[in-house]
């Protein structure tokens, strides 16, 4: 984006708006009573929305800090004295006080306000219709995205579903119920707006399968297993499939392919002004990044012999990738000696056009075998065995591995989550999950951090936040 939007004030923790800020003229930037006046300004609110996905507080340390590090798969990585803070993600020693929380609120509430700003004004553009209902299902699906990573993280937030005519953003926390509500409200119409699939330069943007995908999703947080049924099966109608090669999927050349759902774009391009630094900060440490989130060994144990998955999920120092690169363990003995392989970018182009380190990573936030994995867990959980393992083969037969025929319920439970943990290693399920499935503490103690039972579950409302908030805001139990 060339432009900035005045309306979208960068005081986005969604907090009140000092007035003088908002006075304080911005460089290049197109004032508030001027935008939103043609459907070219229509299209680049909606492609800011996009853009954002690249930035620090929803791709870099706010992500690995809050949805990686915490799980079981990861270990800090880098070296020992490195971003240190990192550790108490590892250990559970973290407090409110912690930045990454309140960066990582920051930036989901900053992706609300760039959609409502769109569908507060959008509606008013005198503009062809069928896109206007496109790029107002667009608002919706990340809004809808943007509070379901909240929900889960923090539990309620506060909704903010318009504009408030006041500028005044600090009101209370709703329910975790009340969000969800909105998640699933936002989701549904925006599927029911959003094309199957787009061609040209529009491959990438929301679609159909997307918001039906994360309708999904949120319904199995949820525990309702008839609509993750239902929702699952549309979505396997839509044309998606697994890709052949588990490896090749997350290499740059085979972007957006027919197991994409929904997936980030970043790119080296020739400006640089196009790439993230999640892969980044995740790839080899003096080699193609910075070395954190790096795999367990729990993880490496938690697969079975023979399976495919492992030698393309994790980079072994020492290993000669398929590429041609040789991994070495840069020119610290501390560094990690394992890495994410799924944000490995070849020395042929880790650094394109002089770039970040791994700029051409894709962040993979949806694909078709997250979308079987909870068509086999619905379908256990309504007790259709028979119909689970049809879905849950489909994944091991990838992955190289010889069919499951376990029909008892309690048993394939297992299966099926022992099966999401590693197809979707490091892709920031995993703790979640845990929670999800009522056995963090169980799991994560075992792993030898101090995770508290009523406490964990949830991540503290930051404390800056709160005392923005003058109060309002109230804390998480256990912090």
């Amino acid at each position: 984006m060339k432009k900035v939007i005045t309306l979208i004030c960068s005081c986005v923790a969604l907090l009140a708006c000092e007035e003088d800020f908002l006075e304080i003229p911005l460089e290049d930037a197109t004032p508030a009573e001027e935008f939103f006046v043609t459907q070219e300004h229509a299209l680049e609110a909606v492609n800011q929305m996009y853009a954002y996905q690249i930035e620090w507080f929803t791709s870099g340390f706010p992500y690995t800090g809050v949805l990686q590090i915490p799980s079981d798969d990861s270990d800090k990585g880098s070296n020992p004295g490195d971003a240190a803070f990192l550790n108490d993600f590892n250990n559970f020693t973290f407090n409110s006080s912690a930045f990454l929380f309140d960066n990582y609120w920051t930036g989901q509430f900053r992706g609300i306000n760039y959609a409502n700003q769109v569908l507060a004004n959008v509606p008013n553009i005198s503009m062809d219709e069928s896109l206007k209902t496109r790029l107002l299902a667009e608002a919706r699906f990340f809004r809808g995205y943007h509070y379901f990573n909240l929900v889960r993280a923090f539990g309620g937030v506060p909704l903010y579903e318009t504009l408030p005519e006041d500028g005044i953003y600090n009101i209370p926390r709703n329910s975790a119920d009340e969000v969800y509500a909105l998640v699933i409200a936002d989701l549904t119409q925006a599927a029911e707006g959003l094309p199957v699939s787009y061609s040209g330069a529009d491959v990438g943007r929301a679609t159909q399968g997307a918001a039906k995908g994360f309708l999904a999703k949120a319904y199995m947080y949820r525990g309702d297993w008839a609509q993750v049924l239902s929702l699952t099966e549309e979505v396997k109608g839509l044309g998606y499939d697994l890709f052949p090669d588990y490896y090749q999927f997350f290499r740059p050349q085979n972007e957006y392919n027919i197991e994409s759902i929904f997936e980030v774009q970043s790119t080296a391009d020739g400006n640089c002004q196009a790439d993230s630094q999640y892969g980044q900060h995740q790839g080899v440490r003096g080699q193609f990044g910075w070395g954190f989130n790096s795999p367990s060994e729990d993880l490496v144990n938690a697969y079975e012999p023979g399976d495919l998955r492992m030698d393309a999920t994790i980079l072994f120092v020492g290993e000669t990738t398929p590429e041609g690169d040789l991994i070495t363990a840069g020119n610290n003995p501390d560094n990690p000696i394992r890495y994410n392989q799924k944000t490995y970018i070849p020395e042929v182009d880790h650094r394109r056009n002089n770039c970040r380190q791994n700029a051409d990573a894709n962040l993979k936030i949806l694909r078709f075998a997250d979308i079987l994995l909870m068509n086999a867990e619905a379908n256990n959980e309504q007790g259709n065995a028979a119909a689970a393992l049809q879905s849950l083969n489909r994944i091991r037969t990838r992955a190289g591995l010889a069919d499951s025929n376990t029909t008892d319920q309690a048993a394939l439970r297992m299966e099926i989550w022992r099966e999401r943990r590693v197809e979707l290693a490091l892709e920031g399920d995993r703790f979640l999950d845990l929670v999800r499935q009522g056995r963090a503490g169980e799991v994560l103690r075992a792993h030898g951090t101090q995770f508290t039972d009523g406490v964990h579950e949830l991540f503290p409302i930051p404390a800056n936040q709160i005392s923005l908030s003058n109060g309002v805001l109230e804390q998480n139990p256990g912090y």
